[in-house]
């Protein structure tokens, strides 16, 4: 992995070339197709699970009445879709146990 505090794609086609030995453009190839797949069942409407990480969920949030906390002019927010991310119990304590 690399030294910067973000995981990238590559960082994770370099992990998995390491682990299995496919070839390098293999393995991103494979990390493209899994993200990708996620993102098409997201579009569907689908929530995506991933046991022992977590669960993506999307959420229909419905319009109301915002502020603008400068001015104090009441403004209203579309209703939207909106994605959350929630970590599975042992992504939880892997993560405590790191920290």
């Amino acid at each position: 992995m690399s030294e910067s505090t973000t995981l990238t794609r590559a960082d994770l086609a370099e992990v998995l070339h390491g682990d299995i030995g496919l070839p390098r453009s293999q393995c991103a190839t494979i990390v493209e197709d899994v993200i990708n797949h996620m993102c098409g069942a997201l579009a569907k409407g689908e929530n995506v699970k991933i046991s022992g990480f977590g669960t993506f969920v999307l959420r229909d949030k419905a319009e109301r009445v915002g502020r603008n906390p400068k001015s104090g002019v009441e403004v209203p927010i579309a209703p939207r879709r909106v994605l959350t991310f929630r970590a599975s119990q042992t992504l939880r304590d892997r993560i405590v146990q790191a920290g």
